[in-house]
């Protein structure tokens, strides 16, 4: 059963993480590298500073989320091992 659950929580943290990358490739696809505005054009640059911040208030979550995903695929992987070695 722990197995089970260690796989089910992997399952929704991949989950989890696909989304926020679907998420951050949606804002950055609306991004650009570079602005040459005047005044009249004033309210792209807030636009851009604006979707900057949504990117960055999301990248800490897609790093934990990652991080998760990794450390329980290898605690998966290690239970599996340990569990093939132990029925020899």
């Amino acid at each position: 059963p722990l197995m089970e659950v260690l796989l089910i929580a992997w399952g929704a943290f991949t989950l989890v993480l696909i989304l926020l990358l679907i998420y951050r490739a949606t804002l950055s696809m609306q991004e650009d590298d570079q602005l040459f505005l005047d005044e009249a054009e004033s309210h792209m640059q807030k636009d851009q500073e604006e979707l900057l911040g949504k990117m960055n208030k999301i990248q800490p979550y897609v790093r934990g989320f990652g991080a998760a995903c990794g450390v329980l695929g290898l605690v998966i992987v290690g239970m599996a091992v340990y569990d093939a070695l132990t029925r020899l």
